[in-house]
């Protein structure tokens, strides 16, 4: 079932658990996550990057994304992942997205504000529900990480916009971590009682040891973002595939396998954040 960001993250708040968000990129991968998420009872987040929307790969997704959320039996949110301006979240909306991320996280944190406060009103117009970014997550690639997200900007950037959560640095990156990274546990309670309980978010999930997920979960983390195990999970798929010399070259017995790996890395995630028999 198709439903808006805001109901599947009072679902985490209210049973202490996580939504898993996979960053899906075509149907294989959305059937992937639709697939382990129906065996695990589990509620689910696909979302997508704004270059899908803004290529023309964008146009055939989002139909298949809101095709797949409305079949299924556990509640779908379909998720705008670090819309930078209007211009995505407009075009996400318009293509059925239920929930928004605007990052306004590189902007000074007045415009920052502004805006989220802005992208919250038009989509509250619709039903929809908005995620913020205080604390620029950046890519593992970055020579250095910005400043830790401070509990006492978020207080105010929360209470000025009214996001229905809000994604935050506490040493977090985009991609393959080159070392093991070290969540700051400490900060996600600190921003946790600032903002007076409100559902943090945790961008950069793949890679972060299993125990520090958890413990994020624990402290406050309601939502944690898959995207670079996702594409590993489909390549790896992909791959084994190529090399079984009895394979298929017809495309739908070809991509079988894919759907599988990729069904089975986010059963995992599941798991992992608690989310499995939430449904």
């Amino acid at each position: 079932m198709l439903v808006s960001l805001k109901e599947v993250i009072d679902m985490a708040e209210q049973g202490n658990f996580a939504i898993p968000a996979f960053n899906v990129y075509n149907l294989e991968t959305v059937m992937g996550v639709i697939d382990a998420a129906e065996e695990m009872r589990a509620p689910v987040i696909l979302q997508v990057y704004p270059r899908l929307l803004n290529e023309e790969v964008g146009y055939y997704l989002a139909p298949a994304v809101v095709a797949a959320a409305r079949k299924a039996t556990v509640p779908v949110c379909f998720h705008l992942d670090h819309g930078p301006s209007e211009l995505e979240v407009t075009k996400a909306l318009r293509w059925g997205a239920t929930g928004i991320m605007y990052d306004g996280s590189v902007h000074p944190f007045e415009e920052n504000v502004a805006t989220t406060k802005h992208i919250v009103e038009t989509c509250g117009a619709i039903g929809a529900s908005v995620e913020g970014e205080l604390g620029h997550i950046g890519s593992v690639n970055d020579d250095t990480m910005e400043e830790y997200t401070d509990p006492k900007e978020a207080a105010e950037f929360v209470k000025r916009t009214g996001v229905t959560c809000l994604a935050v640095l506490i040493g977090n990156a985009h991609g393959h971590y080159k070392k093991t990274p070290k969540l700051d546990i400490d900060r996600v309670k600190a921003i946790r009682e600032a903002t007076g309980g409100l559902p943090l978010v945790l961008h950069g999930g793949s890679g972060i040891p299993e125990d520090q997920v958890k413990a994020a979960v624990k402290a406050g983390i309601r939502k944690m973002n898959i995207g670079t195990d996702v594409c590993c999970a489909f390549a790896d798929g992909t791959k084994e595939t190529l090399d079984d010399p009895n394979r298929s070259l017809a495309v739908d017995l070809f991509m079988k396998h894919p759907i599988k790996t990729v069904k089975k890395l986010a059963i995992e995630k599941i798991k992992l954040v608690d989310a499995d028999g939430k449904a």
